[in-house]
């Protein structure tokens, strides 16, 4: 069966809607996205105390964590294993954390690899409560800072269409909504007969 289904919203409903009638399956609606382009970069003033530096090796238990909180409530079929995923991003300078002063570690973000002039933003996480204190918004604005310096035609990322603030964070710093997206998970119907 298929498990799910992720796209421009309109096109996903349709999509999830002719599923439904023709297995018989249940579409729920896992999340509700956000797509934005970075326009002018504004960082946020005054910003908090600290520095980003890129993770390494030695970060990665650290990034598996925090990107296993960061995706818990989302679906199983749309999260990746911590450990697999930190590899991967480590592997290509992918993650940048934000430290304090004192060299603590209160948040990070993703990009992924430049591809036809475009870089993502992906993953940014500030853990509960570290958060308010401007933490999501200066490791964000250094990652498409150097996503710009490295030759980024274009920096893009998506947002949590139920999460107000990072939406609004975002446009404060110079992103400019392009499209919305869902994504469905598929559920067999609770009165379906399970084949022998």
């Amino acid at each position: 069966m298929l498990p799910g289904i992720a796209g421009p919203a309109d096109t996903v409903a349709e999509f999830a809607g002719a599923w439904e009638r023709r297995t018989g399956a249940v579409a729920r609606l896992a999340m509700r996205q956000r797509l934005y382009r970075l326009g002018t970069l504004t960082p946020p003033e005054p910003g908090p105390p600290g520095g980003a530096r890129i993770a390494t090796g030695d970060d990665h238990g650290l990034v598996a964590r925090w990107y296993d909180e960061f995706s818990a409530p989302l679906p199983a079929q749309m999260r990746e294993a911590p450990d697999r995923w930190a590899a991967n991003r480590l592997a290509h300078g992918g993650i940048t954390l934000w430290e304090t002063p004192d060299g603590t570690p209160v948040a990070m973000a993703g990009t992924t690899p430049k591809v036809a002039g475009q870089v993502r933003v992906a993953t940014v996480y500030t853990p509960v409560p570290l958060r308010g204190y401007g933490y999501g918004g200066a490791v964000t604005t250094a990652v498409s800072s150097a996503a710009l310096e490295a030759g980024a035609a274009e920096v893009l990322l998506f947002t949590d269409l139920a999460n107000p603030t990072s939406n609004g964070l975002y446009q404060r710093i110079g992103y400019r909504p392009v499209r919305d997206f869902a994504a469905h998970v598929f559920e067999a119907a609770r009165d379906a007969v399970p084949d022998p």
